[in-house]
């Protein structure tokens, strides 16, 4: 998988949220994407770095306080 059919993959599920809406606006729709993107990203990036947290931070490019925080917030363990 290539950066591309990442981007795809959101479109395709964009196109499908405003299909669903059938007619009502959309609203926030930044942070559900964030949402539903985030956690899992963090997650499995924990888990394929071993549950090392400043490996994970260097693969996802991100500070390790950075993540530790989202650790917090998303209720990671």
């Amino acid at each position: 998988m290539n950066k591309c059919d990442l981007a795809n993959s959101v479109k395709l599920s964009l196109d499908q949220y405003f299909k669903d809406l059938d007619g009502e606006p959309p609203h926030a729709i930044y942070e559900m994407v964030l949402g539903c993107i985030e956690k899992p990203l963090l997650e499995y990036t924990l888990q394929y770095a071993g549950g090392n947290q400043s490996k994970a931070a260097e693969i996802l490019g991100i500070n390790r306080n950075t993540l530790r925080k989202k650790i917090q917030q998303y209720n990671i363990e």
